[in-house]
């Protein structure tokens, strides 16, 4: 079996692309506010600059790589995507500005798979053309985020009508959007932990019965994570999405790809950090010589090195096996377990060297952890995600007496 992750010229170019654009155009403009957007620029001068950059992204023919061509897309596999990523993510909103950024761009998936041609154009359509923003309203504060089947929010038919009660909480980019994809239970005849008990509903944002709590503060501040409590919020059938029952299908379908998405994001995070870790070691001297040539600090450099080379093989990997249409799931679980601690361990290395300063906010280190931190738990928190591995293995074993078609299914 054939593994070749060499990008084709017309996609080597792209990539090219991409990176001259975020180093030339996004990260210059954006730098007087990457820290935060009220230093120095007013609020509408805020939103003029990365608006402005929007523009000049679609110009560029940057616009959309994860859509197809006949959504007005790039159109690239996965494996090409993971390249666009990891060059947009250099900076915070880089993916934003190419209109790839969590959770517009996993909405955008789950609405051109599940959606009805009404749909699309009236929630997807808008996406797509960047005038409009969505979230994702799943994790509810009395149960497990990372278990779906007890959701606790309720949706009850009431003639041609639905009635929503319930309530969800980090529901990102909330206050922005101007449309939700609410996952609610419907099916209560079902036993406990049934798949088949939620439904996904469309919601016109804002809604009577809709009510925005409150910006959940986090470590690093209030960053667009949202409670909401709904109470007696009402739609008619057409805004099911995907089909009644299909909730929890529409959820994984959803978080597969999304999962790989942050993963290749968080790889370049990792990869500035590690490039800052070097750039530091070969500039500061003490006690008689460079930190580069301390042995300490080189296997801080070798490990995360050696890490990040494992990072970006398994999300490779991971990817060619969604462009492939083959299951995915297993080695989808892994690439978001591994990079999700491999960013934590690398940027910490990386403050670590840096001393001070890299404590401070002088430099991107100290936002980046704390960034790197919630990765362990979006979108299925570690343990979660290392349960599911096991699921898994013990299953393959069980049915082959071999554990192989749970490692990667490798020829090796």
């Amino acid at each position: 079996m054939a593994i070749d992750f060499t990008l084709a010229p017309e996609h080597e170019e792209i990539r090219a692309r991409v990176r001259a654009f975020v180093q030339e155009t996004v990260i210059p403009a954006v730098k007087p506010f990457e820290d935060s957007e009220e230093k120095v620029l007013t609020r509408e001068e805020y939103l003029r600059a990365i608006f402005d950059l929007r523009r000049r992204a679609r110009q560029e023919g940057l616009w959309l790589p994860h859509m197809p061509k006949e959504w007005g897309g790039m159109g690239l596999g996965h494996v090409e995507l993971a390249m666009v990523q990891a060059e947009a993510a250099k900076t915070r909103l880089g993916p934003w500005v190419l209109n790839c950024a969590a959770p517009d761009e996993g909405n955008m998936h789950t609405l051109l798979h599940w959606g009805t041609d009404e749909q699309k154009e009236r929630y997807l359509r808008p996406l797509l053309d960047g005038v409009k923003m969505s979230c994702f309203a799943m994790t509810e504060p009395e149960v497990a985020g990372s278990d779906p089947t007890l959701i606790r929010t309720s949706a009850v038919k009431d003639g041609d009508e639905w009635v929503i009660n319930g309530h969800k909480w980090f529901i990102s980019n909330a206050r922005r959007a101007s449309f939700a994809i609410l996952i609610a239970k419907t099916e209560f005849d079902l036993p406990e932990g049934a798949r088949g008990a939620n439904t996904a509903f469309l919601v016109d944002l804002p809604a009577d019965g809709w009510n925005d709590v409150r910006e959940i503060e986090t470590m690093h501040g209030s960053t667009g994570h949202s409670e909401i409590v709904i109470t007696d919020l009402r739609l008619p059938d057409s805004a099911v999405l995907g089909g009644r029952g299909n909730g929890h299908r529409l959820g994984q379908y959803r978080l597969g790809p999304a999962r790989l998405a942050h993963c290749m994001r968080w790889i370049s995070q990792a990869e500035t950090a590690l490039d800052m870790m070097v750039g530091r070691a070969l500039d500061r001297f003490s006690h008689g010589s460079l930190l580069a040539d301390k042995q300490g600090v080189q296997w801080m450099i070798a490990d995360s090195a050696m890490e990040l080379y494992q990072c970006k093989l398994m999300v490779l990997h991971a990817a060619s096996k969604i462009d492939k249409g083959e299951d995915f799931r297993t080695e989808v679980s892994m690439a978001k377990h591994f990079v999700a601690n491999s960013l934590n361990r690398i940027v910490d290395r990386a403050i670590q060297v840096h001393g001070a300063l890299g404590y401070s906010t002088d430099t991107p280190l100290a936002h980046m952890f704390q960034h790197a931190r919630w990765a362990r738990f979006a979108d299925g928190a570690d343990e979660i995600h290392q349960m599911r591995i096991a699921e898994r293995t013990i299953e393959a074993y069980r049915a082959t007496g071999s554990t192989r078609s749970a490692t990667g299914g490798l020829p090796l």
